[in-house]
């Protein structure tokens, strides 16, 4: 184990030397000419899904139902307890840097990364080498529901977790699961990790937002509090 973590170690100083020596040959990736600059004030709405009834039924459920929820899914639930901070949100959309998908506050650069959103979400079943894409050829949409949601007792748990994805989770329209969140959803069966589709939701939008200098963050705003 303490091989492994040296070997991570070196490697994290390697991918950093490298990184740093294509700076100083290559420069920025951007346009040649562009300015990076965050404009003075970007308006933008804060809105989510009312999650009273999904809570409602999580604070029902007995601890072993609980636990087999967090055991197949991670702690998702645990984002019902996080309330936004409008200022903050509108704040963090400000100061985002869409040229370089960072967050700029002076001369500090802060980024969210795939092992934040990992470690806050917790998805121990979970191989984060096998990243969620959308399949080419995916089955219908009614299909791939029957598949989600069977017809056992032990499925409540998926049509719970299916609700929080597309309710919390990537948000399209209130009160409504996208369809693409069930082509997500069905491909996690196979433990796949979501992480990265969501934190690249979250550029997204907050480019989006920035380019725009307005609009409405589509995304999981519990995870920026």
């Amino acid at each position: 184990m303490e091989n492994g973590l040296l070997d991570r170690v070196e490697g994290n100083a390697n991918v950093h030397r490298w990184s740093e020596q294509t700076q100083l040959e290559k420069g920025d990736s951007i346009t040649v000419g562009y300015m990076s600059e965050l404009s003075e004030y970007t308006g933008i709405s804060v809105t989510h899904n009312n999650l009273q009834e999904l809570k409602a039924i999580w604070d029902q459920w007995g601890n072993e139902t609980k636990q087999s929820f967090c055991g197949k899914y991670g702690d998702l639930p645990y984002l019902f307890d996080i309330q936004v901070d409008e200022n903050l949100f509108r704040a963090l959309a400000q100061f985002w840097n869409p040229a370089y998908s960072c967050f700029t506050f002076g001369e500090v650069d802060l980024v969210p990364t795939m092992e934040e959103y990992t470690a806050i979400l917790r998805c121990p079943r979970f191989q984060c080498d096998r990243i969620y894409s959308q399949a080419i050829c995916v089955p219908t949409f009614s299909k791939k529901l029957m598949i989600i949601t069977g017809m056992n007792e032990a499925k409540r748990v998926d049509i719970f977790a299916l609700s929080l994805y597309g309710l919390m989770v990537f948000p399209k329209a209130m009160g409504y699961v996208d369809e693409a969140t069930t082509d997500l959803f069905h491909r996690l069966s196979k433990q796949g990790t979501s992480v990265p589709a969501i934190l690249a939701e979250t550029f997204r939008s907050l480019n989006a937002c920035r380019r725009a200098s307005a609009g409405r963050f589509v995304g999981c705003a519990q995870l920026h509090d």
